[in-house]
């Protein structure tokens, strides 16, 4: 399997985090909440569909929202493949950085 970006590894836990209720506000305000980075909307929904694309999540239409003026969500879900693909990855970074020695950065 194909290794995940720092980026998809982001994304991907931000949508776990929010089960269920992951569409692009939400997934936008969780990941600026976990990273404290500022994204813009574009580069979320491109990055939703490259994932959606590699099979990492699905997308799901919801209902219009009377109060939003008709306008619908698109909620987003982990995929088993994408589950697995964060389980290999978070394995990958712990075997790297069990590799160093807690001290060895220290000056």
């Amino acid at each position: 399997m194909e290794s995940l970006t720092v980026t998809e590894q982001i994304y991907l836990i931000a949508i776990w985090h929010l089960q269920g209720n992951a569409y692009g506000v939400k997934i936008r305000e969780k990941i600026i909440e976990l990273t404290g980075k500022k994204m813009v909307f574009g580069t979320l929904y491109n990055n939703l569909d490259t994932l959606a694309k590699k099979g990492y999540v699905t997308a799901a239409k919801g209902d219009p929202a009377k109060n939003r003026g008709g306008n619908i969500r698109v909620f987003y879900s982990l995929t088993a493949e994408g589950k697995k693909a964060l389980l290999e990855s978070r394995e990958l970074q712990k075997t790297l950085w069990e590799s160093i020695p807690e001290n060895a950065f220290d000056a």
